[in-house]
């Protein structure tokens, strides 16, 4: 079967679960508001110029999952889906998910925000195969910590080769849809590229490269 990749945060979502997150800890009580919000900001800064430090930044983003109790975590989760994934929605990208799952080919997300946020969201549009950065969990409880490679920039190429060889799999015919310049290293890598509402730079390449862009916002 052919993999049909998506990036999640401002490719399936309008919006970034990962930054949309943090403020909602700030607005929740749950971390120091001042300081967890410019952080925050600071950080999605870095990450939409491409400059983003991965490990220093999930050494801040991991940080609430090991000081917070594991059932005020899943209670916030709810939550956090209710009131800010629900009005990230996009009906344009179900349509599309559900394109490629007629056509039988692999649906996989394929995002860098660590799997505790985006399990429960890829898990709404159907798909069960996904690539996030880990965070370690000992004794049921979060560390703080990243297990195994960050799936960010080339940690996406990477994550996906790992996975492709314990399946036994290729990457011909492969899809991959995303908004964002840092997955420029796989979406060199798959059969067919689709930039999706793109950042100024990854539009730009998009358009030297002669990929589709596609807009799932407006539909």
């Amino acid at each position: 079967m052919p993999l049909a990749l998506f990036d999640l945060d401002n490719t399936l979502l309008a919006g970034d679960s990962d930054y949309a997150w943090g403020e909602f800890l700030v607005h929740e009580n749950k971390v120091d508001p001042d300081h967890y919000a410019r952080m925050n900001e600071q950080f999605y800064a870095d990450y939409q110029q491409g400059k983003l430090d991965i490990y220093e930044y999930l050494r801040f983003a991991l940080a609430p999952l090991a000081t917070l109790e594991p059932h005020e975590l899943v209670d916030l989760h709810h939550k956090f889906m209710s009131q800010v994934v629900s009005k990230m929605w996009l009906p344009a990208a179900e349509t599309l998910v559900e394109k490629h799952r007629a056509a039988g080919d692999q649906l996989m997300v394929i995002s860098a925000t660590n799997r505790f946020i985006v399990e429960p969201i890829c898990h709404r549009f159907g798909i069960s195969e996904i690539i996030a950065t880990e965070p370690e969990q000992l004794d049921g409880r979060y560390t703080g910590r990243v297990t195994g490679v960050p799936s960010y920039q080339q940690g996406k190429v990477t994550r996906l080769q790992q996975w492709l060889d314990e399946k036994g799999g290729s990457l011909e015919g492969s899809y991959f849809y995303s908004d964002s310049i840092n997955d420029l290293p796989l979406l060199q890598v798959v059969d067919q590229a689709v930039a999706v509402n793109p950042d100024e730079l990854l539009l730009a390449e998009a358009v030297q490269r002669g990929w589709p862009v596609l807009d799932l916002r407006s539909a």
